[in-house]
């Protein structure tokens, strides 16, 4: 787009999916950051909520919003995108990100596309499954972070015809997943020092990987996919383990995930057992491959923030406009 900036708007910009996309579109070099709403924030400055910002932006919080954007991030909750958009019908030039749920899942196996009130078709936002799609689309349903997470685990195996028995997942979040509103579970006196598992063998993501898997491998039947999440005593981060029998040898598995991954800039594949610090603060996966016997034991890890949220939407904005896929994702890890 030569010189010219995107315009963005943020629909939903107090909470903490809101503030790291704040952050990414403020430093971001071919984006122009229009209007950030908020109705519990409205007339507030940006920084006083987000105080990390001060001295770097003087925009305020408003109730209003134009129209006069060429992209529209929904950091709405669940449920709110969906009203959102039937009550304030956007024009069909401009192009729709939304970080909830609301678009991720159209309840019909294979299907990558869901369609809201409005006729607008959301496509599934995942690049390292469908780039191509993506850079032909006009909206885009961002998906989930556990979701992201277990299927750059599995697509791989999954473009080969590979998931052949049942697949067992196990992960690990950080606080910041829970939203910013406190709750008893998310509360510092309960989490700190704490570990809890929740949603056992029932977490929403599921929906979003299963239907990723069957279409990979459309020909044979899905297996059973059985994921047990738990809640950390930590702040962000994404860390799942994911096994399954597989006739692959290490290197061969190895050798298919480099292959797969070539040419997606986010996604590395450690040859030693890394740790969720060298993710934590930017838009990275880090894959590891372990062979236990017949068993293929995948580690993943992200930042559920970044990668599992507001970084693969500001990811998936790039490709919508032709730019450089890593433009304004160029992140320093915390290191320690």
């Amino acid at each position: 787009m030569g010189e010219q900036k995107v315009k963005a708007g943020i629909i939903g910009g107090a909470g903490y999916t809101g503030g790291e996309l704040l952050r990414l579109l403020l430093n971001h070099p071919n984006v122009d950051l229009v209007f950030v709403h908020s109705k519990s924030q409205a007339g507030k400055p940006v920084s006083s909520v987000h105080t990390d910002l001060l001295g770097e932006t003087e925009l305020y919080f408003n109730d209003s919003f134009t129209q006069e954007v060429d992209v529209l991030f929904l950091c709405v909750g669940h449920g709110e995108a969906k009203k959102f958009l039937a009550e304030n019908n956007f024009a069909e030039s401009v192009k729709i990100i939304d970080l909830s749920q609301d678009f991720r899942w159209n309840g019909e196996v294979g299907m990558q596309q869901t369609i809201d009130t409005n006729g607008r078709a959301f496509t599934y936002g995942l690049p390292e499954l469908q780039r191509e799609t993506i850079q032909q689309a006009q909206h885009i349903a961002n998906p989930g972070c556990f979701a992201t997470a277990i299927q750059l685990a599995l697509l791989p195996l999954a473009s080969k015809g590979l998931i052949t028995d049942e697949v067992h997942v196990s992960g690990i979040t950080g606080s910041t997943g829970a939203g910013q509103s406190l709750s008893s579970t998310s509360h510092y006196s309960w989490r700190s020092g704490n570990i809890s598992n929740y949603k056992i063998l029932n977490h929403q993501h599921l929906n979003e990987i299963r239907r990723t898997l069957n279409e990979l491998q459309p020909k044979q039947e899905l297996p059973a996919i059985h994921f047990v999440p738990y809640r950390g005593p930590f702040t962000r981060g994404i860390l799942c383990t994911s096994y399954l029998p597989c006739s692959l040898t290490i290197d061969e598995a190895q050798e298919l995930y480099s292959n797969y991954y070539n040419t997606h800039p986010f996604v590395w594949i450690s040859n030693v057992t890394p740790d969720l610090k060298q993710v934590v603060n930017t838009n990275k996966c880090i894959l590891y491959l372990e062979k236990q016997g017949e068993m293929l034991v995948i580690t993943s890890m992200i930042d559920n923030l970044l990668k599992g949220a507001s970084g693969q939407a500001v990811q998936n904005m790039n490709l919508l406009f032709g730019l450089e896929e890593t433009a304004g994702l160029r992140l320093k890890p915390s290191g320690f």
